[in-house]
């Protein structure tokens, strides 16, 4: 079989040709040929057990060493895969994963527990992939960390890692080690159309995360697993999430910042046309009580839906999970010009407005407009903490914001 095939068919580019204008990857008048390399013809086998591995790697090879755009093609079937890296710098801006099968990571969890990325992109630049399942087959290794035995930290499923003009369109991602999904020091990345799915007591499966990166946007995803949905780390700038549901999982969170004396903030995020069911936290910043010079400013949520959610809007500067190796220091993260516009629903406990700010930096310019959350069919509680702000239209429960 021929390693490289020639497609014009016009139904499979007005797939494709879509896929690559939004993502700003191709800045010169789209070609009316692609040249395809199918994974089979590289000695993938569908199976679900034969180590297609190098068959991958060799047809990314093709693809990023080519001058023209390029399809990496995925037939159906479920192919397996142990971790593996697609490096940059290509010859081209325009290399498309189409994936119609499922990729399987290895069962025994130890295989690539310890590579830290399953699958991962680096330096990369217009990379689009469209379609597809991946299967992380991380049950094992969720129920090996729940044991306490001496368990490898796992993988996250996909990376992308300082690369720009990236499209991920209409993926699956089930069962991951640990994080679904990392964009890391990344440029003009969209994310649409994505479904997470993981056991909502699954340890460190967030669903997306985001860190070092600018002019990302995520939409019209559906996040299930058992931590974050969405996370927000250091460094990131101008992101953009709209209409994404949640849960089960932790919820939508800014942080953990603060974690680092020396680390960048995160500025310029909205949150918007969201919704949260059985969540533990709905709208979430989250920063350790320890000195550092991260900040948290101009950031937007606005028309959230919670149902049954803990706690639906909490802005925690004393954050430490399971309460161990705490720092027991102030923090030094500055939290500033936060938004909450258009929050309802129910709260799944009586405090549904939190803020534990910093007594050292407290919170400044929080606006409250237009919240109504109830707890049991009654007014919920809020609870604030060195925060100071103001609020507009129907607010409850009551704010407690210094003014």
């Amino acid at each position: 079989m021929e390693h490289t095939l020639i497609i014009n068919s016009i139904v499979f580019l007005a797939l494709v040709l879509p896929l690559l204008a939004s993502s700003g990857a191709v800045d010169h008048p789209y070609p009316l040929t692609y040249t395809t390399y199918s994974v089979l013809s590289y000695g993938a086998k569908p199976d679900g057990n034969f180590d297609s591995t190098q068959a991958f790697i060799a047809a990314w090879t093709m693809a990023c060493g080519s001058i023209n755009p390029t399809i990496i093609y995925v037939p159906p079937g479920r192919f397996l895969l142990r971790n593996a890296v697609f490096r940059g710098q290509c010859k081209n801006n325009a290399i498309v994963f189409r994936i119609d099968g499922t990729l399987v990571a290895p069962s025994d969890y130890m295989v690539i527990g310890s590579a830290g990325n399953w699958l991962i992109f680096e330096h990369v630049n217009g990379v689009s992939i469209y379609g597809g399942i991946l299967d992380g087959q991380g049950t094992d290794l969720w129920a090996c960390k729940r044991s306490g035995r001496g368990c490898p930290s796992g993988a996250t499923s996909l990376g992308f890692s300082n690369s720009r003009n990236i499209v991920i369109k209409r993926l699956t991602s089930l069962n991951s080690q640990m994080f679904h999904i990392v964009i890391n020091g990344c440029d003009n990345v969209k994310v649409d159309g994505v479904r997470v799915s993981a056991s909502g007591n699954s340890p460190n499966t967030d669903g997306i995360h985001v860190q070092s990166s600018s002019g990302v946007t995520i939409l019209n995803s559906r996040i299930g697993t058992g931590d974050d949905c969405i996370s927000v780390g250091p460094g990131t700038s101008n992101l953009w999430i709209e209409n994404v549901a949640c849960g089960p999982g932790h919820g939508i969170s800014i942080g953990s910042l603060g974690k680092e004396l020396e680390e960048p903030g995160v500025q310029n995020v909205t949150v918007k046309t969201v919704t949260f069911t059985g969540t533990q936290n709905g709208v979430r910043i989250k920063s350790w009580g320890r000195h550092s010079t991260g900040f948290a400013r101009n950031i937007l949520f606005q028309h959230a839906v919670m149902t049954d959610v803990e706690n639906p809007i909490v802005i925690d500067q004393h954050y430490c999970p399971d309460e161990k190796n705490c720092p027991g220091q102030v923090s030094g993260v500055k939290i500033s010009d936060v938004t909450y516009q258009d929050i309802h629903g129910t709260s799944a406990t009586e405090v549904a407005v939190k803020f534990d700010c910093s007594s050292e930096y407290p919170c400044s310019d929080i606006r409250l407009d237009d919240v109504k959350l109830t707890y049991r069919n009654k007014p919920a509680e809020a609870s604030c903490k060195n925060s100071d702000g103001t609020t507009s239209g129907f607010v409850r429960p009551s704010s407690c914001l210094y003014k």
